[in-house]
């Protein structure tokens, strides 16, 4: 269990790490091994972009490494905010979503393809997808659910060069990544848990803000800065998230949250050891070979 990011098995967000800058992620006991921190997890993302550009420039085609979230990105995506100074800075992260929609936009990758005749768009795509007529890996989750991907591409071929076996990694991946639904709504229906909820309930009706837990914030934040100018909106969007963070840290929530998570996601992985065990190991093995791309160093 990471201890750096809260809530992540509520939230239903795949692993945690910590922030830029902070210790490695505690290393998980079931296997020894750790997870990424976003800033790790950014240098293999790097490394896979330009190895997709050396592979697609290969092959005739134009391919610019596309825009990669920023450790900011990655933070404040929980079940609540517990960052005091990250909601100060961006609220719920309404702006960093406003960036990241803008480089979407602005993508030259997507500029290129629209120039392509129809033959070669279609070949640029299978080149960087691969084809399904070439063969898919299946992966049927812990949870129920099946998730398929291409086996060829410059996308495959890439993580086959930083993971070393992309079909092991993949189906590691996706396992790893879904455990979080298997537990998570055991520790929404706990005792222990609802009461932290209301503690932080409480706290926040104390600061002006009656809402019954984080989810409902989110639920109505668009409403509430509706028709209010850029500043207004953002100062009010940060003087609630702020005030969530702050009850959140200063009542039973993170506490509590985080013993029944640990609890939880160990017995989960008691179940799914091998599995986590590829995932944190193969991710160890690509942020080496990533940093060799890449140029980084740690």
């Amino acid at each position: 269990m990471c201890t750096a990011a809260v809530l992540v098995a509520v939230a239903a967000v795949p692993g945690c790490t910590s922030p830029a800058g902070g210790p490695a992620p505690a290393r998980t006991a079931q296997t020894g091994l750790r997870e990424l921190t976003h800033a790790e997890q950014i240098t293999v993302e790097r490394g896979e972009e330009l190895l997709v550009k050396k592979c697609m420039e290969k092959s005739g085609f134009k391919y610019w490494a596309g825009p990669i979230a920023s450790v900011a990105d990655r933070q404040g995506n929980g079940y609540v905010l517990t960052d005091i100074g990250w909601a100060k800075r961006y609220g719920y992260g309404s702006e960093l979503d406003r960036r990241a929609e803008k480089a979407r936009l602005g993508d030259r990758n997507a500029a290129y393809t629209r120039s392509l005749p129809k033959p070669d768009l279609v070949r640029y795509n299978t080149t960087l997808d691969g084809s399904p007529s070439h063969g898919v890996l299946s992966v049927d989750l812990p949870a129920g659910g099946t998730v398929q991907t291409t086996r060829d591409g410059c996308r495959a071929e890439a993580m086959e060069q930083l993971y070393g076996d992309f079909p092991a990694w993949f189906r590691a991946k996706k396992t790893a990544q879904s455990l979080t639904a298997l537990y998570a709504p055991d520790i929404l229906r706990n005792k222990r848990f609802k009461d932290a909820v209301g503690a932080w309930a409480t706290c926040m009706d104390k600061a002006g803000h009656p809402y019954a837990d984080p989810p409902e914030i989110r639920a109505k934040l668009h409403r509430l800065t509706r028709g209010l100018s850029p500043s207004r909106a953002r100062d009010a969007e940060v003087e609630l998230a702020v005030a969530e963070a702050t009850c959140a840290t200063t009542t039973p929530l993170v506490r509590t949250a985080r013993s029944l998570e640990r609890a939880e996601r160990d017995k989960v992985l008691r179940r799914y050891r091998e599995e986590m065990s590829a995932f944190q190991r193969m991710s160890l093995t690509a942020l080496g070979r990533a940093r060799t791309v890449t140029g980084d160093t740690p």
